[in-house]
């Protein structure tokens, strides 16, 4: 950004160049649109994304049911899984088989993970379904929502910033170019007579 420290300087500077103050102008525009336009359009996102998801919330609410589950008995676990050395770091739930019964009253019998330690027959826990009783995903909570709200908006600023930043710089290189190329055009003409008697050099 020093183009915009510059503007002030070619103010009333006999070797500016029209260029330079356009240089200085685009950074300046390119700097005001970070500052006013990256956040607003952060936050319009941010409010837009949290509507969202905070709709998906309640629906989620309305929709999803936690019901208990018994174990009928563990899954053996592939010798992958059974090996300690192999194992660490990974998912520390098991597999059982259980029953359960949904929301409608309809009986439900099948694998599930479960974050009991060492699973028993007859064992209970508690998993969340749909209203007929098949397996669904946690409820999103509001918290959540909104912490995913803010990431998005924050990501939407950053990202208009990137590309006003880039849109800055391809206006910068294509002024450049073209000012390079005004040189060599002026460079041509002069070329021939450079440095010869009489020829005004």
């Amino acid at each position: 950004m020093r183009a915009i420290r510059g503007l002030w300087r070619w103010r009333r500077n006999p070797l500016r160049r029209g260029t330079d103050l356009a240089e200085g102008w685009v950074a300046l525009t390119a700097l005001l649109l970070i500052l006013v336009a990256a956040p607003v359009a952060g936050t319009l996102a941010g409010r837009a994304a949290d509507g969202a998801l905070q709709r998906s919330v309640r629906d989620q609410r309305h929709t999803r049911y936690e019901v208990a589950a018994t174990v009928d008995h563990e899954v053996e676990r592939s010798p992958l899984e059974a090996n300690p050395d192999l194992a660490a770091g990974r998912d520390t739930r098991s597999r059982v088989l259980a029953e359960w019964r949904g929301p409608d009253g309809s009986d439900h019998h099948g694998p599930i993970m479960t974050t009991l330690k060492s699973p028993e027959h007859g064992d209970h826990f508690t998993i969340w379904t749909d209203r007929h009783g098949d397996l669904a995903a946690r409820p999103l909570d509001s918290t959540t929502a909104t912490t995913h709200a803010v990431l998005a908006g924050i990501g939407t600023a950053l990202a208009v910033g990137c590309l006003i930043a880039a849109v800055r710089r391809l206006i910068v290189w294509r002024m450049v170019r073209r000012r390079y190329a005004h040189w060599d055009r002026a460079w041509l003409r002069a070329g021939p007579d450079w440095g010869r008697t009489g020829a005004g050099s």
